[in-house]
């Protein structure tokens, strides 16, 4: 399972209200919040999130806060008991993920070693 703040859920309910790039409204039956992980990043591997409108099929789902989040099986191994957080700083803010299976991070957060 994958947690989320209820500061990322605020967030993530206000742009989900928001319109896609492509000027369409998001459906909010089916939308959602992807998180993954990909090779890459200073560490080997990094995470990535997007608004997803539609879940694949071999997805497993969870629910947090409000939020519907879609993962992939082979991240789930990587991200089981992650929890997506946002904060705001001078700088705007951003979304970052506190990930428990991780061996190391890298200073910028954004990857991990595995």
């Amino acid at each position: 399972m994958i947690n989320i703040t209820e500061s990322a859920a605020n967030k993530l309910k206000e742009l989900m209200l928001e319109k896609d790039s492509d000027g369409k409204e998001y459906d909010q039956l089916t939308v959602g919040l992807r998180v993954f992980v990909q090779g890459g990043g200073c560490s080997g591997f990094q995470y990535g999130m997007q608004i997803e409108n539609e879940p694949q099929e071999n997805d497993l789902r969870y629910e947090s806060n409000g939020v519907k989040i879609c993962v992939d099986p082979i991240s789930i191994r990587y991200l089981n008991e992650a929890v997506v957080d946002f904060t705001e700083n001078s700088s705007g803010g951003g979304f970052s993920i506190k990930n428990p299976n991780a061996k190391s991070t890298c200073g910028c957060g954004s990857s991990f070693e595995a």
